[in-house]
């Protein structure tokens, strides 16, 4: 089966989207199918990774907001390609303007949206959610509900990574939802990474000895992973306990979040971490991954942590919270920075290194190969097509 991506935020620069997509071609061509990911470009170009995996890329111009991304500006073109890739099967990968471009593109294949962002946890619910409760602003946005109702009535699969999205969803009149959590790369991340030793270090640095606890957050540095309100509760918790914080991500909020480090001797940022195997040692080195953002529609970011044996510290809402393991870490409320400093106390006071074990004994987590599985089982149920000669990259 032949499958395009119409993937509006691959960025080679890019985080957690270019991991996902890097692991799809590799699991997607393992099952047979040929895999294009058709994304947004400095020029029309076309790559071809692997046999049947193929980057192809239309030339687009830069977002404002973060110049390493590009976005589809040009439905004529988007739909030409289309056309000459043939695909048995259409994603789309965001919410916004390319989906409804591949809505009403006019060729025969099934095509499905996969919910990898949630606008309005990420911006609206954050904005207004302290002056209004969510069914308000729901009412307050009610273009966008109309805006994914056409959407779903013009796809024939909605994906969704967490029930809880699904939910939402499902409550704003969407009706072809199907929940297929996300995962992790496979043989990355592992209890057994743990190193003593760069535990040891990084608390040195945040000027605390190894009895100390040691926080990790994971992510990029934008707005919507409240890292200022992250860096506050941890600073107001470790008035009157040891504790330290270390953050890896890079991003447009850096000097924002670099700001709010200030006078805090204990909270260290380490800046974008290049290698996989160097984060998943980081991850593992830890005492506890702490988390800002309630909105994420899967979160890798606590994937990855609990697949390395880390305690949660996490929102009660969005894709964070379903990866938190009972005895393995605490929940507070998504976007109060007492409730934050509150669960950080309660964490360090209820033995961190015993629910540290409980998470180990947890670690066991879903892969990507599993989600791709289940989501190639539905595509092909859709296209009813399970086997095509791959297409020549030139």
């Amino acid at each position: 089966m032949r499958i395009v991506d119409v993937c509006a935020f691959y960025s080679p620069q890019g985080g957690g989207v270019r991991t996902y997509v890097e692991r799809k071609w590799a699991a997607m061509t393992a099952l047979g199918h040929e895999m294009i990911v058709l994304a947004p470009g400095e020029r029309d170009e076309v790559v071809e990774r692997a046999p049947g995996a193929i980057l192809a890329t239309i030339a687009a111009p830069k977002l404002v907001l973060d110049r390493r991304y590009r976005y589809f500006s040009d439905e004529a073109a988007l739909h030409r390609a289309l056309d000459r890739w043939q695909p048995d099967f259409v994603e789309a990968s965001s919410p916004w303007s390319s989906a409804s471009m591949v809505n009403r593109w006019q060729g025969a294949a099934p095509r499905s949206l996969v919910m990898h962002a949630d606008p309005l946890a990420s911006y609206a619910y954050r904005w207004f959610g302290r002056v209004a409760k969510r069914d308000t602003i729901d009412r307050g946005f009610s273009w966008f509900w109309r805006h994914l109702r056409q959407l779903d009535q013009g796809t024939n699969l909605v994906v969704s990574a967490s029930a809880g999205l699904s939910r939402r969803l499902s409550a704003g009149g969407l009706a072809k939802i199907a929940t297929i959590p996300m995962g992790v790369e496979p043989g990355v991340f592992s209890p057994l990474r743990r190193d003593s030793a760069l535990r040891a270090e990084l608390l040195a640095g945040c000027g605390l000895d190894e009895r100390a606890m040691l926080l990790v957050g994971a992510g990029r540095l934008a707005s919507e992973k409240r890292w200022p309100m992250v860096i506050r509760a941890v600073a107001e918790a470790s008035q009157d306990r040891p504790i330290g914080l270390v953050i890896a991500g890079g991003g447009r909020e850096e000097t924002r979040v670099r700001r709010a480090t200030r006078g805090l001797p204990n909270v260290r940022l380490l800046g974008r971490l290049e290698g996989r195997g160097e984060f998943a040692r980081l991850l593992a080195s830890g005492d506890a991954l702490v988390h800002g953002c309630e909105s994420e529609t899967f979160c890798m970011a606590a994937a990855e942590a609990r697949a390395s044996g880390l305690p949660l510290i996490v929102p009660d809402a969005g894709g964070a919270y379903d990866q938190l393991l009972p005895g393995a870490g605490r929940a507070y409320r998504a976007g109060d920075m007492r409730s934050l400093a509150w669960a950080i106390r309660r964490f360090a006071d209820h033995g961190f290194v015993r629910q540290h074990a409980v998470a180990t004994e947890g670690a066991r987590v879903r892969t990507m190969d599993e989600h791709f599985a289940e989501l190639s089982r539905r595509y092909e149920a859709l296209a009813g097509v399970a086997e095509r000669p791959f297409l020549q990259a030139a």
